[in-house]
């Protein structure tokens, strides 16, 4: 009798601390300032990059290459399922997706712009201080940073905005604007404009996940604002740091090859 008194006592024990530790009701370890403590190595792990909404597997662009880079299908990321375009806007990204390998600003190696560089498939890590937030991408290098004080309107347009942070609860809260206009937000030939304001929610949801939420609004492309949501997924290896991804020479042809002296032979691949 004894000792199911005992086992019962352990399952309440441990039922009571998974009911303390929903998502809903997590609390995340603190900082040294006491702000929840988001520092680490994060990766999204979906198709977004290939398709924000929901679409199913295809070829990939080029059929030499078979079932190597074919696009994996995926459920999408958008809330309410569909990007609410202007009708001329819903035109231009069909004509995007048509001509992707040609004007796909991932193509070339160009900085992935926001929320894209969230998801694509490469890790990103998160470096936190009471002053600023910094993002670091390994793709292309791209580095963002987060005003946490002495929030500013940003001085010029940029691939990667202009971002100020504040923390509401739980939750880091970046507002982000300034962008040139030229980024898409993925494979499929969705885009938007420089007019686009982005707010992005990044919610610890449990040591190893961030829930991820994006508000995207843009005047000039869509009909209202609209949101995605995604869960991130803290990396776990031992000793993981980024690696270099150096895509600018794997574009070097795509960028500089028109600027070959005449007769010269393009480099072996």
């Amino acid at each position: 009798m004894q000792t199911r008194f005992v086992a019962v006592a352990i399952i309440l024990a441990f039922a009571t601390v998974s009911a303390a530790q929903t998502p809903e009701t997590y609390t995340a370890a603190r900082a040294p300032d006491g702000m929840p403590d988001l520092n680490g190595i994060w990766q999204a792990i979906n198709t977004a990059n290939w398709n924000v909404e929901a679409h199913s597997a295809a070829p990939g662009p080029m059929f030499e290459l078979g079932a190597a880079y074919a696009v994996p299908g995926g459920f999408g990321v958008v809330d309410g399922g569909t990007i609410p375009y202007q009708p001329w806007a819903l035109e231009q990204r069909d004509e995007n997706f048509e001509n992707r390998m040609a004007l796909d600003p991932e193509v070339k190696c160009y900085l992935p712009g926001v929320p894209r560089a969230t998801y694509q498939p490469f890790p990103f890590q998160i470096l936190q201080s009471q002053q600023h937030v910094m993002i670091v991408h390994e793709f292309a290098g791209a580095v963002r940073t987060i005003y946490m004080e002495d929030h500013v309107e940003f001085p010029a347009p940029s691939w990667m905005g202009w971002s100020n942070g504040t923390w509401e609860g739980e939750t880091l809260v970046v507002d982000t604007t300034g962008f040139n206009g030229n980024a898409w937000f993925d494979r499929a030939g969705n885009f938007f404009s420089d007019t686009l304001h982005v707010v992005e929610r990044f919610t610890a949801r449990s040591p190893e996940t961030l829930t991820y939420e994006v508000t995207i609004e843009d005047p000039a492309v869509f009909t209202r604002p609209w949101t995605m949501t995604m869960p991130l997924y803290r990396r776990a290896e031992q000793n993981l740091q980024l690696t270099e991804f150096r895509c600018v020479e794997y574009s070097e042809e795509l960028l500089y090859g028109d600027l070959r002296k005449p007769g010269t032979p393009a480099p072996p691949r």
